[in-house]
């Protein structure tokens, strides 16, 4: 690729940006949210078209006029965000339009199946062709998509922030991979926010920064700082967490024996006001799951829920708003953002009575001076308050969910997985956020299955495993990742044994 321009409404995404890949080699791009890599990626895999430059395969130029097109090539791509139907099977999804069929067209569902379990098997995958994706968890969609992209046998794989939903176990078993794609000459573009995997997986390091192209360096050879560095055009720090005493703050919120079958198992915890607790654990320890059943998105079978002292009887999102409960959803662009609307309408959406007239007339103007408050107070970057919100980037995005939960003035907010899919330099700035919030006194949890990140921003780090809170930690240096583990691996025969 070659001098790649391309142009949105307010926006200069690309700006003569130039990109090569070997084959069996992996070329990590990299850069923070708003560099321009996704937009590249999707040129490349023909979902958009260029403004401008070239683009040639084997040598020879090329415009592939949409995706098929680009399969035809022998490009994939497994995107950040999810593109699978949750109503279909795995099979169905993997095999989407290449479906086996019998005598007068009919789907041959057997065949189907068979040829996806044997996809599943070739990558080591424990997965059920028959199950409709929409049960599955975000880091089984994950490798649903993942094995989708693979069955093409492509030449050139875009791996878009593969690894986010995936636990250390998965990403192993994803590595593995790449490296028999290597093996087989495949050329990987590989896209991560994860320092350590560049290291473990990549080849060459390309750096894009505000649509521009950097540099390429050797990705054994270049120290970490220095990418990050070129990424944010500054250097960049991680101040050490003070921890705050709590213990004379008023309790915030009380969890005691909340089940939910065996995802939730008894589980009872205390929350103070200023008090940020983090939830560290594996995938399906139940973390997650928690948090839906506090903010009354899924029912409980049994327990209590204390808000400021008083029992709460907290059976929907609505019930837990009034109750000052905000949540901040893992996966945001399906839970906490209408992406085709207006910053704007995103920020008021929780507040919409505050702008409403009682004869139903929407007060825009009061509106825009909202939204442009907290876009100074949050430093979100947007050409303006009118933005569609699918345009921001991701670390953007989620302070718009942040900004809307502040204007409900919501006490406790919960956080779950807050810098997914965001970059190094977001990262700190969210981290600040969080911070400063709980030092008003708003009391937070914050669910991160990135380890490092619980023991940065946690007072408190409570461990779950199988659905049963397994301890409470200290947050800070008085913490190890091992001690962690630990907890998060003790497993109910274990807690038998005491």
């Amino acid at each position: 690729m070659r001098g790649i321009e391309k142009r949105f409404p307010g926006v200069y995404a690309l700006r003569d940006v130039s990109f090569d890949l070997k084959p069996g080699e992996v070329h990590a791009l990299m850069g923070e949210n708003g560099a321009g890599k996704s937009t590249l990626m999707k040129i490349m895999s023909g979902i958009y078209p260029r403004d401008g430059g070239e683009m040639f395969v084997d040598g020879r130029p090329v415009t592939p006029e949409g995706p098929r097109a680009a399969q035809a090539l022998g490009i994939g791509i497994i995107h950040q965000e999810l593109s699978l139907m949750n109503d279909l099977t795995a099979a169905q999804n993997v095999l989407i339009g290449r479906e086996p069929r019998r005598r007068f067209g009919r789907l041959d569902e057997a065949e189907l199946n068979r040829r996806t379990a044997k996809i599943f098997a070739s990558l080591n995958l424990d997965l059920d062709p028959r199950a409709p994706v929409g049960h599955q968890t975000i880091a089984r969609q994950q490798l649903i998509e993942i094995a989708k992209a693979l069955s093409y046998a492509p030449r050139v794989l875009i791996m878009d922030e593969p690894t986010a939903a995936l636990n250390d176990a998965e990403i192993a078993e994803l590595f593995r991979v790449i490296t028999k794609l290597k093996a087989d000459g495949v050329g990987v573009v590989y896209i991560s926010h994860k320092m350590d995997e560049i290291k473990r997986i990549a080849d060459r390091v390309t750096i894009l920064r505000d649509g521009a192209y950097i540099d390429t360096v050797d990705a054994a050879s270049t120290p970490l700082s220095e990418i990050i560095r070129m990424m944010v055009g500054r250097e960049v720090t991680q101040a050490v967490p003070v921890i705050p005493d709590t213990a004379h703050q008023p309790m915030a919120l009380e969890v005691r024996g909340l089940t939910r079958g065996r995802e939730v198992r008894d589980v009872s915890f205390s929350l103070r006001k200023g008090e940020i607790l983090g939830f560290a654990g594996l995938m399906g320890a139940g973390r997650t799951e928690v948090a839906r059943i506090i903010f009354g998105a899924d029912p409980r079978e049994a327990g209590d829920i204390i808000v400021d002292g008083k029992p709460c009887d907290i059976r929907s999102p609505n019930d837990a708003v009034r109750a000052g409960i905000g949540y901040l959803s893992e996966d945001r662009k399906h839970f906490g953002l209408a992406t085709d609307m207006t910053l704007r309408a995103n920020i008021a959406m929780a507040s919409l009575a505050r702008f409403t007239s009682r004869t139903g007339v929407l007060d825009e103007a009061a509106m825009k001076r909202t939204a442009q408050d907290y876009i100074a107070r949050l430093g979100i970057r947007t050409p303006s308050d009118t933005q569609e919100v699918r345009l921001l980037s991701g670390g953007n995005q989620q302070k718009v969910v942040i900004a809307k939960w502040l204007l409900r003035d919501c006490d406790i907010l919960i956080f779950d997985e807050p810098t997914r899919g965001i970059d190094v330099g977001a990262k700190s700035e969210i981290y600040a956020l969080l911070e400063d919030l709980a030092a008003q006194g708003r009391a937070i949890i914050v669910i991160s299955s990135e380890l490092p990140e619980v023991m940065r921003l946690s007072h408190r780090i409570a461990v779950m495993c199988e659905g049963r809170l397994t301890g409470i930690l200290p947050g800070g240096a008085a913490t190890t990742q091992e001690t962690i583990m630990e907890l998060a691996t003790r497993r109910e025969s274990a807690l038998a044994e005491g």
